[in-house]
């Protein structure tokens, strides 16, 4: 008889999937893993932009703020936000005064672009914007409380040029993928 456990959230992150599969594996019990969409990948089709840009940040740090589950001293968010690579933060949209003065003790300043998208990919998504600043209070009028996604970091600026809402012009480096003189295995 075929069972299905649908986990919900990214099943390789903060999901205790570890211990159903050693459960799994202590009974016999053959398993699949079957991953969905990454939250990640959700919240930035919903900002309706690259998180990495080239010349500005070319690493997306996943991470969350300590709570009931400690956090390693090198991965507290202070710490991690001193590479200033997007970070893309779970679990902590409940924290976002607390989060906002780690991430400024850690490296960015108060003007880094923020968003916090809430329900990604479900109906009745949102998405607020802000700066490290300002978001605490914009999240707090908002009224999210839960499930929501955190990114923080220059990236976030190339798109965003102080309007708060996606131009859709990059207005950071272009990528060299498509530049003519860039040679790879599929172009000759």
């Amino acid at each position: 008889l075929p069972v299905v456990r649908l986990h919900t959230g990214d099943i390789s992150f903060y999901s205790a999937i570890s211990e159903q599969i050693d459960r799994l594996r202590e009974l016999d019990v053959p398993f699949e893993v079957i991953p969905g969409v990454s939250s990640v990948g959700a919240a930035a089709a919903a900002i309706g932009q690259e998180l990495t840009i080239p010349e500005v940040s070319q690493s997306v740090i996943h991470t969350r703020m300590a709570g009931r589950t400690p956090v390693p001293e090198a991965e507290s968010i202070r710490s991690l936000a001193s590479h200033k690579a997007l970070m893309a933060i779970f679990l902590s949209v409940s924290m976002m005064e607390k989060l906002a003065g780690e991430l400024v003790a850690g490296a960015y300043s108060e003007d880094t672009p923020v968003a916090v998208v809430e329900r990604a990919s479900w109906p009745g998504e949102r998405v607020v914007r802000g700066t490290v600043g300002d978001i605490a209070a914009k999240v707090r009028e908002a009224g999210i409380k839960k499930t929501a996604l955190i990114f923080v970091g220059d990236s976030l600026r190339a798109s965003i040029e102080n309007t708060g809402e996606n131009t859709g012009k990059n207005t950071g480096k272009e990528s060299k993928l498509y530049n003519k003189d860039f040679k790879h295995g599929y172009r000759k």
